[in-house]
C-alpha cells in the first residue's frame, strides 16, 4: 500500500511539474487567458474559432463570391455597389406596391437606430486606438524604441511589396480568409505553435540584444535640449 501511495504521489508531482512548466512557458501574444477570452469571448470569437461552423462557412463563401465579382467582372467597386443597392431598392419598392395592390399586409422592416451608448463606445474605442498609434509614432520619431521602429518599417515594406503584386481586393480577401482560419488552427495546435514561437522569440531576442549592445547603444536615446542663455 505504501509503495502504491508513493507511486501515486510521484505521478501527481510529475503532473504538477508538467502543468507548471507548460503554464510558465512562452505563450503567443504574451497572453494569460485562453484564445477565446483574448478574442472577446462573444459571438465573434465563436465564429472565428469555428464554434458556429455554418456562420464561418458562410463568411468564406460570401467573401469568395465577392472576390470573384470584384476581380473577374471588370467593373469598379463603386459601380458594383451602386448596382446592388439599385437592385435591392427597386425590388423592395415593387414588392411593397405589389402587396398594397393585392391588399396584402406589408412585412414591416426592423427599425435600425444607433443608440447614444453604442456611438459613445465606438468613439471611445476609436480614440484609444488613435492615441496608441500617435504614441507609437511619437516614440519612433524620437528614436526611443528601435525594436518598434524596425517592426513598423518591416511591416510597411511588406505591405508595399504585397501592394505591388496583388490588388487591394485580393489582399482583403486573403486577410478575411486568414482571419477566419488561423485562429481556429492555432486553437487546435496551440501547444505546438507556442513551442515553435517561443523558440523563434528566444533566438530573435538573443540576436536583438547583440545588435542593441554593439550598434544601437551607440546612438543617443534621449536628446535633451539645452537651455538658451538669458
Amino acid at each position: 500500500m505504501e509503495d502504491s501511495q508513493d507511486v501515486c504521489d510521484s505521478v501527481e508531482r510529475d503532473n504538477s511539474t508538467c502543468s507548471t512548466s507548460t503554464s510558465s512557458g512562452y505563450r503567443l501574444f504574451d497572453r494569460q487567458t485562453t484564445i477565446h477570452q483574448l478574442m472577446g469571448g462573444g459571438k465573434a470569437a465563436d465564429v472565428l474559432l469555428w464554434k458556429r461552423q455554418h456562420v464561418s462557412w458562410g463568411i468564406i463563401v460570401v467573401a469568395t463570391v465577392a472576390w470573384l465579382i470584384f476581380e473577374r467582372s471588370g467593373l469598379s467597386f463603386l459601380t458594383i455597389c451602386s448596382n446592388v443597392l439599385l437592385f435591392l431598392i427597386v425590388l423592395r419598392f415593387l414588392h411593397a406596391n405589389y402587396a398594397s395592390f393585392r391588399d396584402k399586409q406589408i412585412q414591416t422592416l426592423p427599425e435600425l437606430v444607433l443608440s447614444e451608448e453604442m456611438v459613445n463606445y465606438a468613439a471611445a474605442s476609436f480614440r484609444m486606438k488613435v492615441n496608441y498609434l500617435l504614441l507609437m509614432a511619437h516614440d519612433i520619431t524620437l528614436g526611443k524604441d528601435f525594436r518598434l521602429f524596425f517592426m513598423v518599417v518591416g511591416f510597411l515594406w511588406i505591405l508595399s511589396v504585397l501592394g505591388s503584386l496583388i490588388s487591394f481586393f485580393t489582399l482583403a480577401y486573403i486577410g478575411t480568409i486568414l482571419s477566419v482560419t488561423l485562429p481556429a488552427l492555432y486553437n487546435r495546435y496551440e501547444e505546438q505553435v507556442d513551442r515553435c514561437a517561443g523558440s523563434i522569440h528566444r533566438n530573435f531576442s538573443r540576436h536583438y540584444k547583440i545588435v542593441d549592445d554593439n550598434v544601437m547603444s551607440r546612438f543617443p536615446r534621449n536628446v535633451v535640449p539645452k537651455d538658451k542663455p538669458m
